[in-house]
């Protein structure tokens, strides 16, 4: 097994497990030091590269369309992702792999009722 699948494991273990809201939370702060403040700034950042359609099935009631790596850097942006790999200590491909894999159910766990929550 490889540090990816190590890692992934963990996050999908903690999200299996009821620790979503831990993930949720961890990943939400790592956002905010970038300044991507919330679900509602996530929702932004996504729209503003054009991706739309994903966020709002995220956030939405029916299926999270997927979404690739690469879209997740180009959203979020190269050193968003360097610093979350550096707290995952991963390198920025494999961080961006995780994101594409957890960040629609993340999104879709802190919008139980399809809105994004105000700003708190």
């Amino acid at each position: 097994m490889g540090l990816f699948d190590g890692v992934a494991g963990m996050i999908s273990s903690a999200m299996a497990g009821g620790n979503t809201d831990a993930v949720a939370g961890q990943l939400m702060g790592a956002l905010s030091e970038h300044g991507i403040n919330g679900v509602g700034g996530l929702v932004e950042q996504f729209a503003a590269a054009g991706m739309e359609q994903h966020v709002a099935s995220w956030v939405g009631n029916g299926t999270n369309l997927p979404i690739d790596p690469s879209a997740i850097e180009k959203a979020l942006g190269g050193n968003v992702v360097s610093s979350i790999a550096s707290k995952l200590g991963v390198d920025p491909a494999t961080a961006s792999q995780l994101l594409a894999q957890h960040l629609p159910s993340v999104v879709n766990h802190l919008t139980p009722d399809g809105q994004v929550p105000p700003a708190s």
